[in-house]
C-alpha cells in the first residue's frame, strides 16, 4: 500500500442488506453514472469522474518515478544498516514531486522524441497531470517497500561470514519481491474488481491526491504546503547534524544511569537502549520515527493501544519475569536479542554448526548447551504466537460476519456489471491479460528454484522447500487479502513458516530464513500489488500503465537495494560487528542482528529443542492459546454495552504485538514516539484542528527528508572517510548504561561487567 497512514479499521460500513441492483446508465450525451458503490465511506470519498483523454505513462512519470524509486531504495536500505534506522515512506516523494512535475509541465519543450519501431513521445505532453502524480508514487511505494530477502544475503556475509555468489542473492532478492505478480493476478477479480473489497487505507491516499490538486492560495501570515515542507526540511536537514555527527549521545538521554554509574538495577530501571527507560528521552527525530514508523501518520487509537501494550510487556511483565528469575532470566542481560549458553556467555555458534555442510552439529550440540535468550526476547516469541492467533479471533468475532456478508456479495456481484467505478475502468481502459501475470509467475518460480538448487545450493533450501513456500502463500492470499481489504489488518505469516520448516528440515538456517522469505513476503507483496491496483482503480489509471509502473518499479528497487547492500557489506571494515566497529560509527545493524539470530533459534537449534520439552521455552506454546482468547472479553463488552463505543477501539492483536518491534527498536523509540505521537494526534488536533489537517503529514514528510539527506551527505564527506566526529564523551551512540547489559545472578562472568 501506499504510505503508511491507516484508517480506523473498526469503520462503520453502511447496513447494504436491501441487496440494490446496480444501474449502468450511459455516460453518453453528458448523463450522470449513479454512484451505486455499496460502500458509504467509498462514495464519499472517490470521484466518479475519469478523463479517459488525461495523460499517465509520460516522460515526467518516468523519469520522476524512476528517480523517486531509486533514491528511496538507497535511502531505507542505507539507513538500515544503522544504528537509528529511518525509514523513508513514499508520502515523501508523493508531495515533492508534484511541484517538480509542475515544473517539467512549465519550462521543458513540447519535443517529440522518437524511437525504434515507430515509437515516439512528448518530453511535456501538457500540464501536469493527477494520473501523472499517482503513477510517480507507484514509483516511489517500489522504492519505499524494503526487500526483505537483504536480510539474508547480509547474515551470510556478515554475521556467518560465507560466501555468497552475487547472482543467486540478486536472484533471491528480486523473485521474493515478484512472486507475488502471480498470485496478484490470481486473485485481483475478487480483491479489486468487487465493489464490497474496499481496502480502507487507499481513501486516505484518494484524500491526499485531491488535496495536492486542488488550487492552493497562500493564507494570511501564513505558507503554503510547499513552503512550509521546505522550511521543515532546512530546519530538519540542519538539525540532524548534532545527532548523527557532533553529539550521537542525545539521541538517548537516560538519566538513571548520569546519576547511578555504578548500580546495575538503577541502569536495567532507567536505560532506554537496555532496559526500562524510565526517564530517559531522545532529542532526535530519528529515535522518535526510526523503528516504528513516523507517529504523525499513525492513528491516534493504534497509538493508544501500543503505548498500552508497551506498558503491560515492558513495565509489568518483563520486570516480574526478570526479578522472579523465570528462565534463568537474571543469567542474562535485561533485554537482549542476542543468544547464550547455559552459563550466561554468548551462544558460540561455531561449536554446533558444521562449517563444512553448514547444517548443526548434533554431537558438538549435545556436548555443548541447549539455547537459551534473554527472558525478554523469549517472550516476545511467545507474544509473537499470541499475536497470530488474537489476530485471527480478533477478525472472526469484530469483522467475521461484515467479511463473510461482504464475500458473499462479492461471488454475486462478479456477474454483473460491478459498481461506478468497475464499469468507468472497464468502459475506458483496456485490461490486463491474465498471460501477463502467469508468465511473470512461472518465470520467477522457475528463477527461485534455480537460485536455492544452482550455486552449489548455497541456499540450501530444495526445490520442494520453493513449491512448499508457494503453496502456502497461494493458499493464505485470498483469504487475508479479503481480511485486509475490509478491515487494514494484515496477519503476517513468519511465524507459520519459520515453524513449519523448522520442524520439516531442522539444522538449515539459510533454507529456514529462505523458505519464510518466499512464502511470507511473497503473500504480503501480492496484497501490495492488489492494493495499489485498486488505489489505481479509484483514481483511474489505465490498468496497463499501472502494471508496467509496478513491474519496472519493482524490478529496479529490487536491484538497487540489493546493490546498496552488496556495496556496503564489501566496503564497510567489521560492517554490524559491534565489538570491531570504531567508536561513533554507526554501522551496527540492529535489525539484522535480530534476523541473524532468528535464524538461529529456527533454522540452526529448531522449534524441536526450543519449544517443546527437548528445550528450555515449551511453556511459551500456551501463548497460542492465550492469544485465541484474549479478543473475547473485549467482544462481550462490546456487546453487552454497545452504547460504549470506546470498547470497540481496544484492539487485543495490537495490543500484544506492541513490542514486536522490540528489538531492535528500544524503549527509548517507544517512549518518544508515544510523546509525539499523542502531542499531535490528540491535543494539536483537537485544539488546532485546520493546523493539523493542512500540514501534519507535511511535517511528517519534510522531517524524515531532512534527516536522510544530512545523513546521506556526512556519510559521503565525513564517515567513508572513517571520520566519526570529535573525540569526547558524547561521540558514543549510546546512553552511557553499560551496566544495564549485565547479568545479575552470582558467579556469571561477563565482558565489562562486575562478578556478582
Amino acid at each position: 500500500m501506499i504510505g503508511n497512514h491507516v484508517e480506523d479499521p473498526r469503520s462503520k460500513l453502511k447496513d447494504d442488506n436491501d441487496n440494490k441492483n446496480f444501474s449502468s446508465l450511459s455516460m453518453a450525451g453528458g448523463e450522470e453514472e449513479e454512484n451505486d458503490c455499496p460502500i458509504e465511506e467509498v462514495r464519499l470519498t472517490v470521484p466518479i469522474t475519469d478523463n479517459p483523454s488525461e495523460v499517465a505513462l509520460t516522460f515526467r512519470t518516468w523519469s520522476l518515478g524512476l528517480l523517486s524509486c531509486c533514491l528511496l531504495a538507497f535511502v531505507n536500505q542505507f539507513f538500515g544498516y544503522r544504528q537509528n534506522q529511518l525509514y523513508i515512506s513514499s508520502v515523501s516523494a508523493q508531495i515533492v514531486a508534484l511541484p517538480l512535475g509542475k515544473l517539467m509541465a512549465a519550462t521543458l519543450p513540447a519535443k517529440i522524441i522518437k524511437l525504434p519501431f515507430n515509437w515516439s513521445f512528448s518530453l511535456n505532453p501538457g500540464p501536469f497531470t493527477l494520473k501523472e502524480h499517482v503513477l510517480i508514487t507507484i514509483f516511489a511505494n517500489c522504492g519505499s517497500s524494503s526487500v526483505y530477502a537483504v536480510n539474508i544475503v547480509t547474515i551470510v556475509k556478515a554475521f556467518y561470514h560465507r560466501t555468497l555468489h552475487p547472482a543467486a542473492a540478486l536472484m533471491l532478492s528480486m523473485t521474493t519481491q515478484m512472486l507475488g505478480y502471480g498470485w496478484a493476478g490470481i486473485f485481483r477479480k475478487f480483491l479489486v474488481d468487487s465493489p464490497y473489497m474496499w481496502w480502507p487505507a487507499n481513501l486516505v491516499q484518494v484524500s491526499l491526491f485531491r488535496a495536492l490538486h486542488e488550487k492552493e492560495k497562500r493564507p494570511r501570515g501564513g505558507h503554503t504546503r510547499l513552503q512550509f515542507f521546505l522550511l521543515i526540511f532546512i530546519s530538519s536537514f540542519s538539525y540532524y547534524l548534532v545527532p548523527s555527527y557532533l553529539f550521537p549521545s542525545i539521541t538517548c538521554i537516560s538519566i538513571a544511569c548520569l546519576i547511578w554509574k555504578d548500580s546495575i538495577i538503577a541502569q536495567q530501571i532507567g536505560s532506554g537502549f537496555y532496559g526500562l527507560g524510565i526517564g530517559s528521552f531522545g532529542i532526535d527525530w530519528s529515535t522518535v520515527a526510526s523503528f516504528l514508523g513516523s507517529p504523525l501518520a499513525t492513528p491516534g487509537f493504534a497509538i493508544i493501544n501500543i503505548l498500552v501494550g508497551f506498558f503491560l510487556i515492558v513495565y509489568v511483565m518483563l520486570p516480574i519475569a526478570y526479578w522472579s528469575n523465570a528462565y534463568e532470566a537474571k543469567r542474562f542481560p535485561f533485554i537482549s536479542s542476542h543468544t547464550f549458553d547455559s552459563l550466561g556467555n554468548p551462544y558460540n555458534i561455531s561449536r554446533v554448526l558444521n562449517s563444512k555442510t553448514f547444517d548443526l552439529d548434533q554431537v558438538g550440540y549435545d556436548n555443548y548447551s541447549k539455547l537459551y535468550l534473554s527472558v525478554f526476547f523469549a517472550f516476545s516469541y511467545g507474544l509473537s504466537f499470541a499475536t497470530l492467533t488474537a489476530t485471527i479471533s480478533h477478525v472472526a468475532l469484530f469483522h467475521g460476519k461484515t467479511i463473510w456478508q461482504l464475500w458473499k456479495k462479492t461471488t454475486t456481484a462478479m456477474n454483473q456489471l460491478g459498481d461506478v467505478h468497475t464499469r468507468i475502468m472497464k468502459r475506458n481502459y483496456k485490461e490486463v491479460p491474465q498471460w501477463w501475470f502467469h508468465s511473470i509467475l512461472i518465470v520467477m518460480v522457475a528463477l527461485a528454484l534455480y537460485a536455492c538448487e544452482g550455486f552449489d545450493k548455497q541456499l540450501q533450501l530444495p526445490w520442494w522447500g520453493i513449491l512448499l513456500a508457494c503453496g502456502i502463500a497461494l493458499f493464505f492470499t485470498l483469504p487475508i487479502g479479503i481480511i485486509q481489504a475490509t478491515t487494514n489488518m494484515q496477519p503476517g505469516l513468519n511465524v507459520i513458516t519459520e515453524l513449519i520448516i523448522g520442524y520439516i528440515y531442522p539444522g538449515k538456517p539459510l533454507a529456514n530464513v529462505a523458505f519464510k522469505t518466499y512464502g511470507y513476503i511473497s503473500m504480503a507483496q501480492a496484497l501490495s500489488f492488489v492494493g495499489d491496483f485498486k488505489l489505481g482503480h479509484y483514481m483511474k489509471i489505465p490498468p496497463r500503465s499501472m502494471f508496467t509502473v509496478q513491474l519496472v518499479g519493482t524490478m529496479v528497487s529490487s536491484s538497487v537495494y540489493f546493490a546498496t547492500a552488496w556495496w556496503l557489506l564489501t566496503t564497510i571494515p567489521n560492517i554490524c560487528d559491534i565489538d570491531q566497529l570504531p567508536e561513533g560509527s554507526p554501522w551496527t545493524c540492529p535489525g539484522d542482528d535480530v534476523f541473524y539470530n532468528a535464524s538461529i533459534i529456527w533454522g540452526v537449534v529448531g522449534p524441536l529443542r526450543m519449544f517443546t520439552k527437548y528445550g528450555v521455552y515449551g511453556q511459551m506454546n500456551w501463548f497460542f492459546l492465550i492469544g485465541l482468547l484474549a479478543p473475547l472479553p473485549i467482544w462481550l463488552l462490546s456487546l453487552k454495552f454497545p452504547e460504549k463505543k470506546w470498547i470497540t477501539l481496544i484492539n487485543m492483536p495490537i495490543i500484544i504485538g506492541a513490542t514486536g518491534g522490540m528489538p531492535p527498536a528500544r524503549s527509548v523509540n517507544y517512549i518518544t514516539w508515544g510523546i509525539v505521537g499523542i502531542f499531535f494526534n490528540f491535543y494539536v488536533y483537537k485544539k488546532f484542528k485546520g493546523w493539523w489537517a493542512r500540514h501534519n503529514y507535511i511535517l511528517s514528510a519534510a522531517l524524515d527528508a531532512g534527516v536522510a539527506f544530512m545523513g546521506i551527505v556526512i556519510y559521503f564527506t565525513l564517515q567513508s572517510k572513517d571520520i566519526f566526529g570529535p573525540d569526547w564523551w558524547g561521540l558514543i551512540s549510546d546512553d552511557h548504561c553499560n551496566l544495564a547489559k549485565c547479568p545479575t545472578a552470582p558467579g556469571v562472568v561477563a565482558k565489562g561487567c562486575p562478578v556478582l
